[in-house]
């Protein structure tokens, strides 16, 4: 009987993964970093498969710089949701190449400094997403408001992934020097696999971005009077253009349509309404979804993408959130 090692069938199901977000049909630029971070989870899981379910102990050495590829792949993606310059991601690429230069130096000169070396590149990105993460769901400035929550959701859980992996090889590393390695396959077979479908998962959740041209910044400012006055004009924007059934309106081109910084927008709405643009923004998208549900014959699934929702997970989600009830349960009421 032949045996498939069960991280050859992860490895399948993440290249389908990585085939169904290609062909998804939107209006947006495809996130690179995040669609080679599901190809190099792929690879990575064929080569675990190849070593510990076939013994090719041959691919010991790439391995471990192929795992080092990883965090540095997933914060790049994260970059991209946030940043509006790819200068300054360019910039870096040299930067971010050096984990895995440093694990093929370690795997040639020095071996056993390998799993310390990629316990801290793991940690180590994994709080540098974290950082970027710190605003909420107003970080991902290039994703639509309509997925940003779970796409920073996605994000959170591959930074939580990045950890779980250096904890595992930890844990490897300790049960090695205890001298009772025996734990040590089950733990890679089953641990590392997680981590990878994980990664996958968040990445193809939060793949896709559209990457507007630069826009200028002031610094934000503090005055609530001031706070007022951006909402207004952001309210008056919205309600004159209904910018909010865009589904790929995202903060960056909200702020180019407002003329006014995107940190200010966010500022405004997080300090005066406690709130973030992106509920914001789904505020006015349920607004006009009521006044649809009650006042015309239209179906729930029409309203829907009518008021710039794509999903009916994050429609219902959302409608809830304001209403306290279900589409279904709003049109009853009002009916």
């Amino acid at each position: 009987m032949i045996f498939i090692p069960l991280p050859f069938v992860v490895a399948l199901l993440l290249l389908i993964l990585f085939a169904t977000v290609l062909r998804r049909d939107e209006e947006v630029a495809l996130n690179l970093p995040f669609l080679a971070l599901i190809l190099v989870s792929a690879l990575q899981s064929v080569l675990s498969g190849l070593r510990w379910g076939y013994g090719v102990q041959g691919v010991g050495l790439a391995a471990p710089v192929i795992a080092a590829v990883v965090p540095p792949l997933a914060y790049a993606g994260v970059f991209t949701l946030v940043k509006t310059s790819r200068r300054s991601l360019a910039a870096r690429i040299g930067l971010h190449a050096v984990p895995a230069i440093l694990i093929l130096l370690l795997a040639t000169f020095w071996r056993d400094a390998i799993d310390v070396a990629l316990v801290l590149v793991f940690v180590g990105y994994a709080v540098a997403i974290l950082l970027l993460m710190r605003p909420g769901a107003d970080a991902l400035r290039l994703a639509p408001f309509e997925g940003a929550v779970p796409a920073y959701r996605a994000i959170i859980f591959a930074a939580a992934a990045l950890c779980l992996s250096a904890a595992i090889d930890i844990f490897v590393f300790l049960d090695f020097i205890s001298a009772h390695s025996e734990r040590a396959l089950a733990l890679i077979s089953v641990g590392n696999l997680a981590a990878l479908v994980i990664l996958g998962i968040a990445a193809a959740a939060a793949s896709r971005s559209r990457v507007p041209p630069e826009t200028a910044e002031g610094a934000p400012r503090s005055d609530t009077s001031e706070d007022k006055e951006t909402i207004a004009m952001v309210d008056a924007l919205m309600e004159a253009k209904k910018l909010y059934r865009d589904a790929n309106l995202n903060l960056d081109r909200l702020a180019r349509k407002a003329g006014i910084p995107a940190r200010q927008i966010s500022t405004a709405i997080n300090r005066a309404m406690d709130k973030n643009v992106s509920q914001y923004v789904n505020d006015y998208r349920i607004g006009e979804a009521c006044h649809l549900l009650s006042a015309t014959e239209k179906s729930v699934t029409e309203v829907m993408f009518e008021v710039g929702f794509q999903t009916k997970s994050n429609f219902n989600r959302e409608f809830r959130r304001v209403t306290g009830m279900t589409p279904v349960a709003w049109r009853q009421r009002r009916g």
